[in-house]
């Protein structure tokens, strides 16, 4: 296998109430609370364009998962037969990205408030993406 290295760079961090990964909800939708996603200021030309109710992505580094992981229980589920991490949602894997469907609730300056995200306080923020639900904002 060739070595290729990407470097990725925080543009914001999480700030949320959530601290623990074990008590964390594993999905947002089951009861991720609002958050905050703090922009770097040299990203703040970034955030143009962005809503209040606006879905968008959050894809984060999921700092504080394992990267050693090839094999896990769904869920944390022991009763579970072991899966491929690639077919899970686990935040333990390779190359930890964290996906996080959510709505924009509010925009103060470099700061947007989400909904339902299950990101731990401090979680690295990497990039934001639209939601795509028509061709045409492609």
């Amino acid at each position: 296998m060739a070595d290729h290295r990407f470097e990725l760079i925080p543009i914001g961090t999480v700030e949320s109430s959530l601290t623990d990964a074990a008590s964390a909800p594993k999905q947002g939708d089951e009861g991720g609370p609002d958050a905050w996603i703090v922009f770097e200021p040299a990203f703040a030309a970034g955030l143009a364009d962005i809503r209040s109710g606006d879905e968008i992505i959050v894809v984060t580094w999921l700092d504080r998962a394992r990267r050693d992981v090839l094999r896990v229980h769904p869920r944390d589920d022991a009763a579970a037969p072991e899966r491929g991490v690639f077919s899970t949602r686990s935040a333990d894997r390779p190359n930890p990205l964290g996906l996080h469907p959510v709505v924009v609730v509010a925009i103060d300056g470099t700061r947007v408030r989400v909904s339902d995200l299950e990101a731990l306080d401090g979680t690295p923020v990497v990039d934001v993406k639209p939601v795509l639900r028509e061709k045409r904002r492609r």
